[in-house]
């Protein structure tokens, strides 16, 4: 048992414990030869070591400044440790309970960031396979920056956890919270194959796919747990909700987003985009790029068509054409994200969405 304060391998001293997933505890380290904070991952009991190793050693292949960086791997006093990159944030999955959804913009971040990390793990032959907001870190606050695809240490030991599950009968119906955790994410032809038959690089891009859709939409795209399972065999998706492309601004950005997106989760996976395919769409992408901020609203003007918003030390201008989503700002829902232009009087805020908290 792992305790604050232990060194690992004279080297790594456990500083706090920052996460705990279906097959593996999480723990910020400091490594103490290069003076930086890592992150130490050990399984769970009952996780097979060499299939921990195995997932070490194939992580250690992708090299991409949108994947966690697999450092080092540890065999100790009968333990087993794996050391990557460790990034101070928060999860794309804790994101979306401050924000509902993501706006065109930086939705198309986002996406254009993880393609680009999933095409640098496909050249070098990894399959991630578990693919969710939970596995995505950026940094804190509004600006979703450094983003980082972490858990390909992994990945091995995920796809052996979803073969057990076939052997034991339907996958759909397992009780294990990897499992459960993965289903709102996972391909077709992953959900429903029998046990022997393999699966390719195409389950990464559905699961893209699955996820973007949440980020944008804030509801899952087949549902949860088995709705998630029962939706994707009839084919039962929800429809992309009306007010992405409801304002000309956002309109082009959005149905284009919705085109990349529907094309990674079709059924068929031969008909779904490498992801060097999905990475060259994101570069034809025309989305802002500039940093965010958060504000409150100070007060309305033109019977509410416009207003005016606090940020730090400086006021600045928005028009409702601005406000993404289905929801107004209000004085009681004052919390605002927004990105700043030069103007005059003020700077001028877009685009604007409300935030949840």
């Amino acid at each position: 048992m792992i305790s604050i304060g232990d060194v690992v391998a004279g080297r790594y001293q456990v500083i706090r414990h920052v996460g705990r997933g279906g097959m593996q505890e999480v723990f910020c380290a400091r490594d103490l030869l290069l003076e930086m904070d890592v992150a130490l991952k050990t399984p769970q009991p009952g996780q097979g070591a060499r299939r921990f190793r195995n997932s070490a050693i194939i992580a250690a292949r992708v090299n991409h400044h949108n994947i966690a960086k697999t450092f080092d791997y540890i065999e100790e006093d009968g333990s087993f440790y794996l050391i990557e990159e460790f990034v101070d944030g928060e999860t794309l999955e804790e994101k979306l309970l401050k924000f509902g959804f993501l706006d065109p913009h930086l939705g198309a971040h986002v996406l254009h960031h993880l393609a680009k990390g999933i095409q640098a793990s496909h050249r070098v032959s990894v399959i991630h396979r578990d693919l969710k907001p939970s596995n995505v870190m950026v940094s804190r606050g509004v600006n979703l920056q450094d983003l980082k695809i972490t858990d390909f240490g992994i990945a091995t030991l995920t796809a052996e956890v979803f073969d057990e599950a076939l052997t034991k009968g339907d996958m759909t119906n397992s009780t294990s919270g990897t499992v459960k955790g993965a289903l709102p994410f996972m391909a077709p032809e992953m959900m429903f194959r029998k046990p022997g038959e393999t699966t390719g690089a195409e389950v990464d891009i559905w699961s893209l796919g699955a996820m973007m859709f949440l980020l944008l939409t804030g509801e899952y795209p087949f549902g949860l747990n088995l709705d998630a399972a029962v939706n994707v065999k009839n084919q039962t998706r929800k429809e992309w909700p009306g007010f992405m492309a409801l304002k000309a601004q956002f309109r082009p950005l959005a149905l284009k987003l919705q085109e990349v997106i529907d094309a990674c989760l079709s059924y068929d996976p031969a008909s779904r985009p490498s992801a060097e395919d999905l990475a060259s769409s994101c570069r034809d992408l025309c989305y802002l790029a500039v940093d965010r901020e958060e504000g409150v609203i100070e007060n309305f003007i033109q019977h509410g068509y416009s207003g005016f918003a606090k940020a730090k030390d400086k006021s600045v201008f928005f028009s409702m054409e601005s406000v993404y989503g289905p929801k107004r700002p209000t004085m009681e829902d004052n919390k605002i994200c927004f990105s700043s232009f030069p103007g005059a009087p003020h700077n001028r805020a877009h685009p604007v969405v409300v935030l949840k908290s």
